[in-house]
Parts: structure tokens; C-alpha cells; sequence
């Protein structure tokens, strides 16, 4: 299957942290409403797009979920010399933070640089210590009545990252879960004769608590239900043969269970025999 990379690339770099996903919402129902019968947004914001089984005299349905918010922060305060403090929305390694180049959507986007105090004035016990989310703030180059003009507390803030091609991978911000967005939406051009009704189902508030998707599940009350998610690929240095989960370039990951969910073994069964 060749990739669209100009399509991946697109639905990758734009903004849509958990709460805030009106761009990318935007984009979805844009790019998947000359390929579907029926498209809806629901009272919390998520896009349902739906192809009609023509076969399907029980009306069963398929709900297909991904989510289309990522990892972000929101505006909490800006001191006096025009730092701006922030609050994580989902989870984030905070050692990945130290100079992370940031897009602050207030009145205008505004690009910011992550900081934290410098290492080279830290004490000794101060570098033993591993960071935390609440060392690091905001530079916007600018004062403090500067800042206020165009940023507010509640103001969103994502990653500012363009897709770059490296060999035969991508890199870019937003991968999880926009690699799963752009896979539904290309899905979504090819399903031609559908068995049964397929909801396509573009969630929002997925990194604070899968928020979106218990909505619409709770609507959509489907007969079969896959959610489409990124995870880790650990065959990389140092990891154990037993801790490999998955490894790149291997095919498809098929979910038997997580923290909060033992998947329907037959679910698991059929997904390995079409795979």
C-alpha cells in the first residue's frame, strides 16, 4: 500500500489538543464527507461518519474509533516578565520538555520556546533530582503586557513539529494517534460494499481519559467495536527479547489487553485470521 504522505503530513501538523480539536474536527469532516452516507458531530465533539451496510437486514454496526486530539498543555498563568506557566493535558515524559518548541493558540499562535532553570546554575542535589512538568515555562520573547494582548489563562498550547521523512519511517508530532485518523480516513475511500453499518468514529479527549469514545460508544451502542491506536514499537537497544511487544516494521498489533481492557478473545481471533 503506498502512503499519502502529503495527506499524513496534513492531518499530522495541525493543532487539536484534548478539549480544543476544532481544527483537526474541521479537516476530518472536510476530507471524509464525499466518502460516506451520513456524517454527524455529537454533543462532545466527536465526528460520526457513517457507510450503510448493503447487506445488513439485522442493522448490525461497526464502530471503528480514533481519536483526534494529542498530547498538549494549557495556559495557567503568565508572571511579570511574561513567562508563561502551563498545565499538562495527557501524559507527557517531562525530560523530553527542555528546549520544546510550542505553539501557544490564543487570540493569534504565537511560537514559544520550553525552558527550565539552566544546568549550569543548578546545585548539585538540584541536577541528581529528575524533572518535573511544573520546572519548565513558556518564553515568548516578549513582555508581559505583549503577551496579554494575544494570550489568556485556558489558551491551549501544542508541539510545533513538520513531518520529516527519515528512510523508510516519519517523524513528526501527533503521531499518536493521527497515524490512526489518516488510516480511517483512507479506509473510509476504499470501503465500497460494506456488510454492515460502519461507524467511523473520529473521537476527541482520548489523552485525558478516553473521554470521546464513552460517549460515542454509549450512542452509537455498536454490535462490534475496534479502536485504532498507536503503541510502542520497544525493539530498540537495551530491551529483552520478552519485553519486545511489538517490533517495527512486523505488521499490524493486535491488543489482547491493557490496563483497563481483556479484549474479546473471539474479536482477537478474527483479527489475527485477517491479518
Amino acid at each position: 500500500m503506498t502512503i499519502d504522505i502529503s495527506l499524513l503530513k496534513q492531518v499530522c501538523e495541525i493543532a487539536g489538543a484534548p478539549g480544543f480539536e476544532k481544527r483537526i474536527r474541521d479537516l476530518v469532516i472536510d476530507l471524509v464527507r464525499p466518502h460516506v452516507d451520513e456524517i454527524r458531530t455529537d454533543n462532545l465533539g466527536n465526528v460520526i461518519a457513517i457507510k450503510k451496510g448493503k447487506r445488513n437486514p439485522d442493522g448490525k454496526r461497526v464502530m471503528v474509533a480514533a481519536h483526534m486530539d494529542e498530547i498538549g498543555f494549557i495556559v495557567t498563568h503568565i508572571d511579570e516578565q511574561g513567562f508563561v506557566r502551563f498545565h499538562t493535558l495527557g501524559g507527557f515524559d517531562p525530560k523530553t520538555l527542555t528546549a520544546q518548541r510550542v505553539i501557544i493558540h490564543g487570540k493569534k499562535d504565537l511560537v514559544g520556546v520550553m525552558g527550565t532553570k539552566p544546568i549550569h546554575v543548578m546545585s548539585q542535589e538540584e541536577r541528581n533530582k529528575l524533572p518535573k512538568t511544573t520546572d519548565f515555562f513558556i518564553d515568548l520573547g516578549m513582555s508581559k503586557e505583549e503577551v496579554e494582548k494575544y494570550v489568556s489563562v485556558g489558551d491551549p498550547i501544542t508541539r510545533e513539529r513538520e513531518l520529516v521523512e527519515m528512510g523508510s519511517c516519519v517523524n513528526c508530532k501527533s503521531i499518536d494517534n493521527r497515524v490512526a485518523v489518516y488510516i480511517l480516513i483512507e479506509t473510509l475511500k476504499k470501503i465500497q460494499t460494506p456488510a454492515y453499518d460502519v461507524y467511523a468514529t473520529f473521537t476527541v479527549q482520548e489523552e485525558v481519559g478516553i473521554r470521546g469514545a464513552n460517549v460515542a460508544a454509549h450512542g452509537i451502542n455498536p454490535d462490534f467495536g475496534i479502536a485504532l491506536d498507536t503503541t510502542i514499537a520497544f525493539d530498540v537497544p537495551g530491551a529483552q527479547p520478552h519485553e519486545k511487544v511489538t517490533e517495527l516494521g512486523k505488521g499490524t498489533a493486535i491488543k489482547i489487553m491493557d490496563a483497563m481492557t481483556i479484549c474479546d478473545y473471539r474479536m482477537v481471533e478474527f483479527m489475527k485470521q485477517t491479518a
